[in-house]
């Protein structure tokens, strides 16, 4: 595989990360709750479970998730549940004081939310379908596809992990904490609410 190649997917990759949506929510929302290591945790998390999803993608054994129509419903139901989840028990939290010691305690708790949030997403995988398909050719060896679902899965860990590093180096984290308990509010309604309506429209579709 030439640089070329490799340069226009990293682009296309990058693109795709830094859209702003429930992943970029999740990964600001545990660094003000738990800081750098919980924020960039959740970064890692869902650079995996978006490689996952690439490299599936690029060894040419998608069809067996996206041909398969009740696989991939659930797998999308599952993510609805699970945004809803995460939104509600943000809303419901009781306390500053609360949420900053359970998140001190179960920082890893940070990994596990990145990964399904990437995971119960399935579109992630259409989405490099039809990315990588653009690039493939006859004399692509294994060596090639590997590189391009590393590529970006790393592109995503990357951007996520810079998030979370940045935000916490600075000033803004600081007042972001004094506010956690209305960020928290408002960052869970938007989650609750994007989990309700794919809900919706999962059902709509059937």
């Amino acid at each position: 595989m030439d640089f070329k190649s490799i340069f226009a997917i990293s682009v296309i990759c990058v693109l795709g990360a830094i859209s702003p949506g429930p992943s970029l929510a999740v990964v600001i929302k545990n660094t003000i709750q738990g800081g750098r290591k919980k924020g960039v945790l959740t970064g890692i998390g869902h650079g995996l479970g978006l490689g996952i999803y690439a490299f599936i993608s690029v060894l040419g054994i998608s069809s067996l998730i996206t041909d398969n129509k009740e696989l991939f419903i659930m797998l999308q139901i599952m993510g609805s549940f699970f945004l809803i989840f995460l939104g509600s028990k943000m809303i419901f939290n009781r306390s500053k004081r609360e949420l900053i010691k359970f998140d001190k305690k179960e920082t890893s708790k940070g990994f596990f939310e990145g990964f399904m949030i990437s995971f119960f997403n399935p579109k992630i995988l259409m989405f490099f379908t039809a990315v990588f398909s653009q690039f493939m050719a006859d004399d692509l060896t294994l060596v090639d596809k590997i590189i391009m679902a590393a590529v970006a899965g790393a592109i995503d860990i990357t951007w996520y992990v810079f998030v979370a590093i940045i935000l916490a180096g600075t000033k803004v984290l600081h007042a972001l904490e004094k506010r956690s308990i209305y960020i928290d509010k408002i960052t869970g309604y938007i989650l609750l609410i994007l989990g309700i309506l794919m809900l919706i429209k999962q059902f709509i579709d059937l």
